[in-house]
Parts: C-alpha cells; structure tokens; sequence
C-alpha cells in the first residue's frame, strides 16, 4: 500500500504530486509521456495511468500527435486556479525552482533541503513555512536573489537561498552548516543541463 505524500496528504502518490504541479504551474507547455516518465524517474505506463485519471477528471487536457500523446493544464475549468494555488505552496518549488536556475550562470548544482526536503521525503511534521535552497557553484548574488525573490512570489511562501562553492559542497569541512545539511534530507534539483 502506498502512503500519501507529507507535502499534501490528500494525494494518492509523491508521483502525482510532482506530476500535477509541474503541468498546472506551466499551463504554457505540453509534455509527452516519456518526457514526464524520464523527469519522475517512473516508468511510462505509470505516468499514462495517473494522466488518464486527470484527463478523465477534467484537470488535465491530452492530445495524440502521431504515436505521441502530449498532456496540458485545463485551464478553462473552475478547478485550475485553486488546484494550481494548492500544487505551487505543495509540490511548486521543485518545478519553479529548477526552472528558474537552469538558465542562471554559474550553478552547478542545486538542492532544496530543510523541512520542505524532510516532507518530500516522508518526514511527518508540519507544512514547510518556508523553502531552504543551497545553489552549489558561483552565480551572481544579484541575479540570484532576483530570480529567487520570483519564485518566493510564485509559491506565496519566502525561498532561503544559501550559496557555497563546489570546493567547498565537495570537500570534507567541519562547517557546521554544511554538514547540517549534508544529514538531513536533500532534494536534487532537475536543472536540465551539464553543469556550467
């Protein structure tokens, strides 16, 4: 039996969480099947089950384009704006967050650790008040702190950026920070590309 996720437990699954927020907080886009499978690391029969149930559900729209079949936000049902509001203070800063660092200079890697990490990862405990992000690399602090104060906006809930070299995230330290955050949970962000 699975256990509904700790960032929203009226979810059936971590996966239709992930799955849910990153299509109704991009209603712009499309994503195959495969493309999604790949993202959650799930297989794709597991993510055209779920897709299916939404689709049915009037969530989300599907279209075929040859043997593709591509997913949307309905955005022209009543559901589309609470859901979304829900998905982004829920599962949004995985999505947002990786979005808006994929294209900053300078990071190499990210990671969203803290209480909301502790809930993706089942820890019980109260909704997260806030995000904690550690950027790994040497973007600039002024783009940076602007592209995080746009997320902030997006989730309705304040984003804690903290940067640290990647000497310093790959090296053995006795920083007590790195090392906090090191033993509890971490969550990889997806930035989509070879680090800079």
């Amino acid at each position: 039996m699975k256990v509904s996720p700790s960032l929203l437990p009226i979810l059936r699954s971590r996966m239709q969480g992930e799955l849910l927020a990153l299509v109704l907080l991009h209603p712009e886009r499309e994503y195959g099947i495969t493309e999604l499978a790949t993202d959650f690391s799930v297989t794709p029969t597991a993510v055209l089950r779920e897709v299916v149930r939404l689709v049915d559900g009037g969530i989300l729209a599907d279209r075929r384009v040859g043997r593709s079949r591509l997913v949307r936000a309905r955005t022209d049902t009543p559901l589309f704006r609470p859901l979304s509001d829900l998905m982004a203070v829920s599962f949004g800063p995985m999505p947002l967050l990786a979005e808006a660092l994929a294209g900053l200079e300078g990071v190499r890697r990210a990671y969203i650790y803290g209480s909301w990490a502790a809930r993706y990862n089942g820890e019980p405990g109260p909704p997260p008040a806030d995000v904690d992000v550690l950027v790994v690399g040497s973007p600039d602090a002024d783009a940076l702190f602007d592209l995080v104060e746009e997320v902030s906006r997006r989730l309705r809930r304040e984003v804690n950026v903290h940067r640290v070299s990647a000497e310093a995230w790959e090296s053995h330290t006795d920083d007590p920070f790195l090392t906090s955050v090191r033993e509890r949970p971490l969550v990889q962000l997806n930035l989509g590309q070879e680090a800079q």
